[in-house]
């Protein structure tokens, strides 16, 4: 692996399964624990923004690496903005159970593997965003699809800054694949809760063909 790009096809590939059902209807089922309706989904979107906005504020005060703290500093600027925006849609908001994701992403210490988690992070939260945006279109709400098509945008910012960053950062393989072990250990932690919840409701995680 020499580039950033052939890293996320890769990552892409490895995790076909989990972020195809991630980005299924039965994320926002999960996410909302059975209650798909507006305020439900907006508070499951609140709670992982909050998430979002606290784990990359707490890696940008112990990352050594000046480009990349900046980096963490203005993503958590981003997911801060995104948590007012959303919570301002909610009478009240209370930010409930940090996400299995950020608890797992909170628990990485090194660069290249907070970047390539960051990746894995971005890469499922496309997918749940998208879930999101069909909801509302659905619902015949446009200006809040729209509001979460923004958010989405900024995700592609996101993604080109860490991959821009790993390539930077990644000297040899050795640092591609932790990084990609990395990017994938965040999906795994994002599926894993998944599958969790929806079993725990009697529901299958495996989409319905």
């Amino acid at each position: 692996m020499t580039d950033s790009e052939t890293f996320l096809e890769s990552v892409e590939e490895a995790n076909r399964t989990p972020l195809s059902r991630l980005g299924s209807s039965k994320s926002l089922y999960a996410a909302t624990e059975g209650d798909i309706d507006t305020e439900p989904v907006l508070s499951a979107t609140a709670d992982a923004e909050h998430a979002a906005w606290k784990t990359f504020a707490a890696w940008a005060d112990d990352e050594a690496d000046e480009e990349v703290r900046d980096a963490f500093e203005r993503t958590a600027e981003e997911e801060r903005e995104h948590y007012e925006t959303v919570a301002d849609r909610l009478d009240d908001h209370e930010p409930g159970e940090v996400p299995a994701l950020h608890e797992h992403l909170r628990g990485l210490e090194d660069t290249v593997e907070r970047l390539g988690a960051l990746v894995g992070r971005i890469l499922a939260s496309r997918r749940s965003k998208e879930q999101v945006i069909g909801y509302f279109v659905g619902d015949a709400d446009p200006q809040t699809a729209q509001l979460f098509r923004d958010l989405k945008g900024d995700l592609e910012g996101q993604l080109e800054r860490a991959t821009d960053l790993l390539e930077a950062r990644c000297e040899d393989d050795e640092d591609w694949e932790r990084a990609e072990a990395a990017a994938s250990g965040a999906i795994d932690a994002a599926y894993g809760e998944y599958v969790e919840t929806l079993e725990g409701m009697g529901a299958n995680p495996k989409p319905v063909c």
